[in-house]
């Protein structure tokens, strides 16, 4: 899959990861206002630029199913809660986008018509080209798959040119640079780099499915201003790109 250059030289249509704990900002728990309205804001301004976008954002700040499995409840369903977290986090996304003025729809894998649209592929794709943000909820709506697969599922569907993996760090490193100071970033990493090396970019059924499929992941930090506008307008700039190029250090 060739990546499409919007008019800004950036990517064209893109898919954003957020994990849910990104929303918590300095909070233990929940979803931060200010935090939300950052992120919505950065969303806006890459529509205006002519990206398409579309999000699916993690439960973590409000429950995670493997947790939940690890505590003595059944699996399935701890996964079926934590895809109820994703939709309280789309719900919330979409009204701070919203309320900044922009027209949104959240998608879910499990029906509940009430407050999300089903999910159809080529509704969703219609909506991308009104200049609608498009949330997916809900994962891909069965059990023991992550947001992270569901990301890369919705990502090729959709046709995307590239997913954007936002962290709070500002890349991938060849070790944990909170453990070790002197550990070097990552430019670039192919997938089999991230699959053979074990690194914590997103799981390996994700990276798989983008592999097969030549879609390119970004990993940036999404905390620093501006960086989700810089990951999409500028590629390359910031962060650490997956893909099939060679593995550099920076």
């Amino acid at each position: 899959m060739s990546a499409t250059k919007s008019s800004t030289g950036g990517y064209k249509r893109v898919l954003l990861k957020l994990s849910g704990e990104a929303l918590m900002g300095d909070d233990k728990y929940g979803i931060n206002p200010e935090v939300l309205t950052g992120i919505a804001q950065q969303v806006l301004n890459l529509q205006k630029a002519g990206v398409q976008v579309a999000l699916v954002i993690g439960g973590g700040n409000i429950f995670r199913g493997v947790q939940g499995a690890t505590r003595g409840m059944d699996r399935a369903s701890a996964d079926y809660m934590g895809m109820l977290a994703t939709c309280i986090n789309s719900l919330a996304m979409q009204d701070a986008l919203e309320q900044l003025g922009g027209q949104t729809r959240v998608l879910s894998a499990i029906k509940m018509e009430q407050i999300a649209e089903p999910y159809i592929r080529r509704r969703a794709v219609r909506h991308l080209e009104k200049e609608r943000v498009v949330i997916f909820a809900a994962g891909t709506g069965n059990p023991y798959f992550t947001t992270d697969t569901a990301a890369s599922l919705r990502a090729m569907e959709i046709n995307a040119d590239v997913i954007l993996k936002a962290t709070k760090v500002d890349g991938v490193y060849e070790a944990d640079p909170k453990k070790v100071p002197t550990a070097r970033r990552y430019r670039t990493l192919t997938y089999m780099d991230v699959l053979q090396k074990n690194l914590n970019v997103m799981d390996s059924t994700a990276i798989s499915l983008c592999m097969d499929n030549k879609l390119p992941i970004v990993v940036f930090d999404m905390m620093a201003t501006g960086n989700i506008e810089r990951a999409v307008l500028r590629p390359g700039e910031i962060g650490t790109i997956v893909g099939h190029a060679e593995t550099a250090l920076v």
